[in-house]
């Protein structure tokens, strides 16, 4: 008889993670970013993370550049608009093992409505137990997007003609899940 792999999940621990983006001002300089209300899950066979599933979404209201107008300003019709879409949302399609600590996560994510796909690179940081008894993973997720492809087509030119907001957005997350009992 074939032995099958019973499903483990994993949420994630929003103390020890970090949802960042970095975006290039006037082209000369990098603005970063975070969101700070997040909630995901991963689902996997076991404890091999081949093959798992996510998902995870960000809360837009929680975003922070450390300054209020620039937050206020992504939160607006012009960016993100918070109003209509409070959510962006990414569901995984295939997460697969490309080295001894790496994967690529591929999925589907969606911000202002708008759902295309889009592929990570994940190193995997390893697996600890903490000082409560909770077994914990960590993850380094990189990966960059165009804002434009999401709806957030928001531009303005200086007198100069430089770009005030690359399109490019580099996305940097930390993340530390708990398996669940």
């Amino acid at each position: 008889m074939e032995s099958v792999a019973t499903k483990t999940i994993w949420t994630i621990d929003p103390t020890h993670s970090e949802i960042q983006f970095k975006v290039r001002h006037l082209m000369v300089s990098t603005v970063t970013g975070q969101f700070n209300k997040f909630d995901g899950r991963l689902e996997a066979e076991g404890d091999d993370f081949d093959n798992a599933s996510v998902y995870f979404t960000a809360d837009i209201d929680s975003i922070t550049t450390n300054n209020e107008q620039r937050d206020a300003h992504l939160k607006s019709a012009d960016f993100f608009h918070s109003e209509e879409h409070p959510q962006l949302v990414f569901e995984s399609t295939a997460m697969t093992k490309v080295g001894q600590e790496r994967y690529e996560l591929a999925g589907n994510l969606t911000i202002r409505g708008i759902t295309k796909p889009v592929v990570l690179k994940v190193e995997y940081g390893g697996q600890m137990q903490d000082f409560y008894g909770n077994h914990k993973a960590g993850f380094e997720i990189t990966g960059t997007i165009r804002r434009k492809e999401f709806g957030l087509m928001w531009d303005a030119v200086t007198e100069a003609g430089g770009v005030v907001v690359s399109d490019e957005v580099k996305l940097a997350l930390g993340i530390q899940i708990v398996k669940q009992p």
